[in-house]
């Protein structure tokens, strides 16, 4: 059945039931007047409305969008009104033939009503808002103790004016009706205390349908002398009809969130209505017995009622002291979601952080099943972040963080490592759907965006590994963290799995840079120059130092091994610092020897990471005094990427322009925004890169970077050297498109000190042929 249908059905029997307690209380209120000759239809009515409330809680029980607690307190009441329908039975049996002219009721309808009002308590006390202190139950039993007590005494004093008569009968509903009583009491604790999903205006209807039940025992005596009358015409009819409204209220409210209680609603008005009523009903009792008794009955009253109002006072003080305590508390429980928040998560990208993600990757190595880690990288972010400034970077890092976060699903995870490192959590995949959903990651995070005015295309290398039997969570970063460089060191912009032999790779590279730091107390680096020649006849214009590793196990160790692994260990520094000193002695020992004809300038390449280091201008500064060479023969290669932005690298590189050295920008073309560092650095050699020289004997687009760069060093009268020229056809094409520096193995490789004596002392420099291979 659908929720339409039943709804509409709930309201049919809102209706219905209605309709039904309409015509008992006109049956009620024309009997008395009038003697019904069939008092029978009097108890049909009766017996169908607790039946269509059965019917009704039933139906409120069964519904899938309300919590289990909810489901079970209507179910409850479903129950207690189906043995309503059956007490009601019986008590029509017992009236209809029962002795005459009392309205008799038999214990076993007693029974059935007593079991009635015990469900009904029951099922609010099994409540899981009804966990309460030792001091709720005490009160509770008090505020129970408090309304019988003055429920009693009004009763008799109204029997005693109506002229009843107390009789077995009489006790045991006036029993049953405390009863009732207790459920009220019940029904209010709860709706103060707060409900869960129950609706508290559900709760509302339902207590004020039993206390109006309850109410009507005290009728008793009116109908006394109408046996064909009976109390249970208005009780039936009136908890029946409020718990049928209360059901639809729950009904139309399923799935509403359910408000909180408010402070107020602690402050019990029950003990003060007890003694508003016991007061007046002394007072009505000492009017008849004189003015002396009546005086202190009014004297008594007086000073309750001041009592009453100064603790009435005192609570409302106590309610707003508890008001302001509830409000600290709030901000602090706010304070401390917030600072959990913070301890978990990364303050500049909002997502989980370090210690947050390896408890994830904890919790699900101990619940077991499937999943990966993911390591990912920003490749050349601290280019983006000189050049642009850190805003920028920062922003650059809560998009990546944003993207990363939307091409994921609900139970994957990512957090921020801290940098530009984040780690990703791929939770129950295969390798072949974490390959597809790694690759969907790396096209989202790659998408081009506009960032401070300028278009990016970020890159990012990954890292993937997949958990297995005995991992923690260090390992697993561990491994993806390998994979994630393995994937950096073939370019970038890719996802690369983890397999073993990165780790034997990892420990050679580690072994290798162990070697490398000892390379220099062992002799084993030194520097080879290749020439730099004017074209097209070839004479001797300068030279570049290369360093070279002669390792006593492998070799000659490739300058593209050796120099990347001193930039990741930071070996570089100290390297390049040996490499500076040894060229400029080399260039002292020239100067001394050659004089004038000592080569006009010698390249020295500077990385990075020295220009970042601080003092080293200074340093440059000390060892040019100490060597007394002409600074303008000293010549600062440097590459696009070492000076992109405004920090302290081209600080540096200005401060070595400062002290009188040429700066030449290496590798010129294959950086970013590169025609923009001519004007932001003080370049004075542009060194047009091999990649392009390569294609400047065809047509190629390289052909026509070279022949236009050569009009632009012209116009900013900045020297153009022409790198990696390997054919005379090259070096005839360079020159006639205006080009008067190169070098290349055309001309000559890389080669001793010795060797570059030899060429000075020949008298036309580079042999005619144009190319040196062995002077010896």
């Amino acid at each position: 059945m659908s929720a339409t249908s039943v709804l509409r059905r709930l309201s049919g029997t809102t209706t219905l039931t209605s309709a039904l307690a309409a015509f008992e209380a006109a049956w009620v209120l024309i009997g008395l007047r009038h003697e019904w000759a069939y008092p029978a239809i009097g108890w049909l009515p009766v017996v169908a409305i607790a039946a269509l409330a059965a019917y009704a809680c039933g139906k409120v029980s069964r519904r899938r969008d309300l919590a289990a607690a909810t489901r079970r307190f209507w179910r409850s009441l479903a129950v207690a009104c189906a043995v309503l329908t059956v007490a009601e039975i019986s008590n029509m049996y017992d009236a209809l033939h029962g002795p005459e002219p009392t309205q008799y009721i038999s214990p076993l309808t007693l029974g059935l009503l007593v079991v009635v009002v015990i469900v009904m308590i029951w099922s609010m006390l099994r409540l899981p808002v009804w966990q309460r202190s030792r001091g709720d139950w005490t009160r509770f039993g008090l505020d129970a103790g408090v309304l019988l007590i003055t429920y009693g005494g009004l009763l008799w004093r109204l029997w005693l004016h109506t002229g009843g008569q107390w009789t077995a009968q009489n006790a045991a509903m006036l029993a049953v009706c405390a009863l009732a009583i207790v459920a009220v009491i019940a029904l209010v604790k709860v709706t103060f205390a707060g409900t869960g999903e129950l609706d508290r205006k559900a709760l509302h209807i339902l207590a004020a349908g039993v206390a109006l039940a309850a109410a009507t025992g005290a009728l008793s005596p009116v109908f006394a002398d109408r046996p064909y009358l009976t109390t249970s015409f208005l009780a039936g009819p009136v908890s029946g009809l409020a718990t049928v409204i209360a059901a639809a209220r729950q009904r139309r409210a399923a799935g509403e969130p359910a408000a909180d209680p408010r402070m107020g609603q602690r402050f019990s008005i029950l003990p003060y209505v007890a003694i508003a009523a016991m007061t007046a009903l002394l007072l009505a009792g000492e009017i008849d017995d004189g003015p002396e008794q009546l005086t202190i009955a009014a004297s008594v009253a007086a000073i309750t009622a001041l009592v009453v109002v100064r603790q009435i006072s005192a609570l409302r003080d106590n309610a707003r002291l508890l008001t302001t305590v509830a409000a600290n508390l709030s901000k602090l429980r706010e304070y401390q979601a917030e600072l959990d928040h913070q301890i978990n998560h990364d303050a500049l990208t909002g997502i989980a952080n370090r210690e947050r993600f390896a408890e994830q990757v904890t919790d699900r190595l101990a619940e077991g099943g499937p999943f990966h880690v993911a390591m990912l990288d920003l490749d050349d972010f601290k280019v983006i972040n000189d050049r642009m400034g850190h805003g920028a970077g920062d922003a650059l890092l809560r998009t990546v963080s944003r993207r990363l976060h939307e091409s994921l699903r609900p139970q994957d995870a990512v957090a921020r490592q801290g940098g530009d490192e984040f780690t990703l959590l791929l939770c129950g995949l295969d390798d072949e759907a974490a390959a597809r959903l790694l690759r969907e990651v790396l096209d989202r995070v790659q998408e081009p965006l506009a960032l401070h005015g300028r278009d990016l295309e970020p890159q990012v290398s990954i890292g993937v590994t997949a958990a297995r039997a005995g991992d923690t969570p260090e390992e697993l970063l561990r491994r993806a963290d390998v994979a994630m460089y393995a994937a950096k060191n073939t370019g970038g912009g890719r996802c690369t799995w983890f397999d073993p032999i990165m780790d034997q790779l990892a420990d050679a590279d580690a072994q290798l840079a162990a070697d490398l730091r000892q390379a220099l107390t062992r002799d084993e680096l030194f520097l080879l120059y290749q020439p730099i020649v004017e074209l097209p006849h070839g004479r001797l214009a300068g030279v570049e130092a290369l360093v070279r590793w002669r390792h006593p196990e492998h070799g000659l160790v490739s300058p593209a091994v050796f120099i990347p692994l001193a930039e990741r260990n930071g070996y570089i520094v100290e390297l390049g610092r040996w490499i500076l000193r040894e060229a400029v002695r080399q260039t002292a020992e020239w100067e001394q020897t050659y004089g004038a004809n000592a080569p006009e300038k010698v390249s020295v390449n500077i990385s990075a990471r020295q220009l970042r280091e601080p003092g080293f201008p200074a340093e440059v500064a000390e060892l040019l005094r100490s060597s007394g060479i002409d600074p303008y023969r000293l010549v600062a290669e440097v590459t696009e990427t070492a000076v992109l932005g405004t920090g302290e690298a081209l600080d540096a590189v200005r401060d070595l322009h400062a002290l009188g050295l040429r700066i030449a920008l290496d590798d010129f073309g294959t950086g970013q925004s590169s025609l923009s560092l001519l004007v932001d650095c003080p370049v004075k050699v542009l060194k047009v890169d091999k990649s392009f020289v390569d294609g400047v004997t065809g047509t190629s687009a390289q052909a026509v970077i070279v022949n236009g760069l050569i009009g632009i060093t012209e116009g900013l009268r900045i020297e153009a050297v022409a790198e990696g020229v390997e054919t005379a056809d090259q070096a005839f094409r360079l020159h006639k498109m205006g080009y008067r520096l190169a070098q290349g193995f055309h001309f000559a490789r890389p080669m001793p000190a010795s060797d570059i004596d030899l060429l000075l002392s020949l008298p036309t420099g580079i042999p005619a042929s144009g190319k040196v291979d062995n002077l010896h």
